[in-house]
């Protein structure tokens, strides 16, 4: 049974939804530009971000008070559940910590030696089993380990890594030689990432796959790896599936692997090969040796999912997609403050998804496709939300025309520019591109696209699944005060508030920037949903095979 305390809390939920809902009309007479609310907005990440709910961690008394809060706020709008008779998807997970050695042995005919945990390299595992090891295992060096059809690249060719380690690079080889005709250049596609490597060492039958890192390639430093590897993480849980991945996975630092070439004769020459079309890999004639002791613990966490019914196409969906989770409790900061709030990561997202919500309900002309809004769980701990949804979705994939994607909303003024992130991907472009028109904004490009944005929040999740997937955010041109200005902006909660105690709401946040980006995405969701076009992959996408298989 629930305390008295948290009942009480439910019932303040409950009033506030009500006198939320109180304060929006459903006239259709508003203009796009006055559709959404700033105070109803703002209330909801006010509130999301509090300190009562504990930083919306999955597992802890955050998630309740999440689920409930948004759920309720779905009801009160007059949303449909969207699972059934329930506004909840289970999404089953495991929380898996890995005890790995203090070391890793190298034995290779220039002699042995050893790599030290952290140090050198990080190790992890989705496997459950209590004990894992590497026992004298061959270790290949696949270069990128791409397989891609559609650019004519396999780096697995002519080799057989069934039961073996096997070493790669990370990015792709268009970043590795910034030819624009190899691959798509310095913009990253789905191969380059970290994801993607671990998935085709998997499908190749590799016992074992360890990432070269590269800070420029990565976009971020060893340390990142250092500190978000090799501790307790959570994963989906798959028990019971037949679907094969490796026993470890994991990082070695660039000198780590400078003294694993040169114990095998090579030098970093032969990580510039590896760009050339045609690289074969090969054994190195090195064996890896460790163990890790693993522990796992089993629970559920849930997707929250409404929708409103289609008049003529029910059975075609548009989906709105928003993750509710972030980084609860941890370490106190200079301040004292431990809890991780996230009210732009990702408590805005959340709001601006309920508000979209309130938005489409409110239209006096019901949209004629069925829309859908989806509130994942657990993005910052690998999309995992988003990607049960992929794997177990409610409604067929094939007939999902588009996900549009909120992670994090601007909180101050308007910009005249909006950025697609990993732009070329599909046609939903066109249609962006379209509705900043109407606004008088036009598309800036991203400004780090060898970073792979576009794999790393949870439309991704959805196109890898072939729905075409979108994800749009303000650019750095702010009206009346420029780029600059925009910019330091930017950077400043980059470096400041991301991912840490201070991500909280402050009273000075206009939404101004955060509201126009909303309309442009409600202007986009809208054409969908009474047109009977289908918008595509663009050729060159990685995506594109996928859907036209469905």
């Amino acid at each position: 049974m629930f305390s008295k305390a948290f009942q009480n809390f439910i019932f303040l939920v409950v009033l506030i939804s009500a006198l939320q809902s109180c304060n929006h009309p459903t006239q259709e007479t508003k203009t796009t530009s006055s559709i959404f609310n700033k105070e109803s907005l703002a209330q909801h990440i006010i509130i999301l971000a509090s300190d009562s709910f504990q930083g919306r961690k999955p597992f802890t008394v955050g998630e309740t008070r999440t689920l409930a809060y948004v759920e309720n706020q779905f009801r009160s709008i007059g949303l449909e559940p969207g699972n059934g008779s329930s506004y909840l998807q289970d999404v089953p997970l495991a929380e898996i910590t890995p005890h790995p050695d203090s070391t890793l042995k190298v034995e290779s005919a220039k002699g042995n030696f050893v790599l030290h945990n952290v140090s050198d390299f990080v190790i992890t595992t989705e496997n459950t089993d209590s004990v894992i090891s590497l026992n004298r295992d061959e270790l290949i060096f696949a270069g990128y380990g791409v397989v891609a059809p559609e650019y004519n690249w396999n780096d697995y060719a002519g080799i057989n890594v069934k039961g073996k380690v096997v070493l790669v690079m990370v990015n792709d080889p268009g970043f590795g030689t910034a030819d624009t005709s190899i691959f798509k250049g310095r913009t990253m596609t789905y191969y380059g990432r970290w994801t993607y490597k671990y998935e085709e060492a998997a499908r190749q039958g590799a016992k074992a796959c360890f990432i070269i890192h590269n800070t420029n390639a990565a976009s971020y430093p060893f340390s990142v790896i250092q500190h978000s590897w090799g501790s307790s993480n959570l994963y989906l849980d798959k028990r019971g599936s037949n679907q094969y991945h490796c026993a470890l996975r994991g990082w070695v630092s660039a000198d780590a692997a400078k003294k694993i070439l040169k114990a095998a004769g090579k030098d970093t020459a032969l990580l510039v090969q590896a760009n050339n079309h045609g690289f074969k890999a090969f054994s190195l004639h090195e064996r890896l040796s460790a163990s890790v002791r693993v522990n796992a613990v089993y629970n559920i966490s849930h997707n929250v999912i409404a929708k409103i019914t289609g008049t003529k196409r029910p059975d075609e969906y548009i989906l709105y997609t928003a993750h509710w989770d972030h980084l609860g409790i941890g370490k106190p900061d200079a301040k004292g403050d431990s809890i991780f709030n996230g009210a732009i990561d990702n408590a805005s997202g959340t709001a601006a998804l309920i508000e979209m919500a309130r938005a489409f309900n409110n239209l006096k002309e019901k949209p004629e496709r069925t829309i859908l809004f989806l509130s994942v769980t657990g993005e910052e701990q690998g999309l995992l939300g988003s990607e049960y949804y992929g794997q177990h979705p409610i409604y067929p994939l094939k007939k999902t025309v588009a996900d549009l994607n909120m992670d994090g909303i601007k909180p101050m003024e308007k910009s005249n520019d909006i950025v697609i992130t990993g732009f070329g991907q599909n046609e939903l472009e066109e249609y962006v591109a379209d509705a900043a028109k109407i606004q008088g904004r036009y598309i800036a490009p991203e400004a780090h696209p060898e970073a792979g944005h576009y794999y790393r929040s949870d439309h991704f999740s959805l196109a890898k699944v072939g729905v075409p997937a979108l994800d749009v955010s303000g650019g750095i041109d702010i009206v009346g005060k420029g780029k600059e200005y925009g910019r330091k902006q930017e950077d400043d909660y980059v470096a400041h508030h991301y991912h840490s105690q201070s991500d909280e709401y402050d009273a000075a946040w206009t939404f101004e920037g955060g509201m126009q980006d909303m309309e442009l995405l409600f202007m986009i969701g809208k054409r969908l949903a009474f047109e009977t076009t289908w918008p595509a992959w663009k050729p060159g996408s990685e995506f594109k095979a996928i859907r036209e298989k469905q």
